[in-house]
């Protein structure tokens, strides 16, 4: 119980400071006289090389964090749900085999391999598909969500398989309830504790994700402020003694990644497991 309360503190902390941070912190590009300046009362957070104050920085990078980790997980979500449901409700056919297969494609390219192939075609700056701007926050949101829709829509299907196993469907079927009706009407709502499950574990991940490709310079560049970026940039002050700035942006990163983690696991044991077993 208390590393429920831990996490849900963890987590209500990291949404705090990316919504009503930017009220109190300041301009994050603002440069100022005292260069790496260790915490005070005028910066909590410190100075960066540049005279910028190190807490509206990481509130920035906490904005663009949790925006781009929402973003993710609901493109993961809006792709995976109709393929995960009606892989499922189609168990065994070959439409089924056609999207099982088509997701282990996906799967078999870890997301940070996905992300440096990406990335090295792309280059880190933006690009136009025709008239639309793609910038890096959209590809990193595009990547992040493209690799979750695997883990979503295996959760979905063997979730769904649960439900038609049940008596009910089999009875909506024979009286001749339609198959959209049955399956927005009666399976959606029936697999979504569990996709909320799923969808507070990957809030984590994404969270994780964003700021490893942020710290290995992959992800959302500079000027604009990330976690991961600034964890990365400050990791060559560490020898000077300057551990403020890098420490506690990647502090603040780890209490969302804790946070959502524990809400999910939270979850998961209120429901009586992590997810249902995929079924072939």
């Amino acid at each position: 119980m208390r590393l429920t309360w831990f996490g849900a503190g963890c987590a209500a902390l990291f949404c705090l400071l990316a919504i009503l941070g930017p009220l109190l912190a300041g301009n994050p590009n603002a440069t100022g006289a005292e260069v790496l300046a260790g915490p005070s009362l005028a910066h909590p957070f410190g100075t960066d090389q540049l005279g910028r104050d190190l807490l509206a920085r990481t509130v920035d990078g906490t904005q663009v964090s949790l925006l781009v980790s929402l973003a993710a997980v609901a493109l993961g979500l809006l792709l995976a749900l109709p393929l995960g449901i009606l892989a499922g409700y189609l168990r065994g056919s070959f439409l089924d085999d056609l999207i099982m297969r088509g997701l282990e494609i996906i799967q078999a390219l870890p997301m940070f391999v996905l992300a440096m192939f990406v990335i090295g075609l792309s280059g880190t700056g933006t690009v136009h598909l025709g008239q639309i701007p793609i910038t890096m926050t959209t590809k990193v949101v595009l990547l992040l969500g493209v690799a979750f829709i695997p883990y979503f829509a295996r959760v979905a299907r063997a979730a769904t398989l649960v439900e038609m196993g049940q008596d009910y469907v089999p009875a909506l079927q024979v009286i001749g309830v339609r198959r959209t009706r049955v399956i927005l009407g009666e399976l959606l709502p029936n697999i979504a504790p569990a996709m909320a499950v799923q969808a507070f574990l990957a809030m984590a991940l994404a969270i994780f994700a964003e700021g490893g490709l942020g710290f290995l310079g992959l992800g959302i560049q500079l000027p604009q402020a990330t976690l991961g970026n600034l964890t990365g940039g400050g990791t060559g002050y560490l020898p000077a003694g300057i551990w403020w700035y890098s420490v506690l942006p990647g502090a603040v990163m780890l209490a969302g990644i804790l946070g959502f983690n524990l809400i999910g696991d939270t979850l998961s044991d209120r429901l009586g497991g992590r997810a249902p077993k995929e079924t072939r």
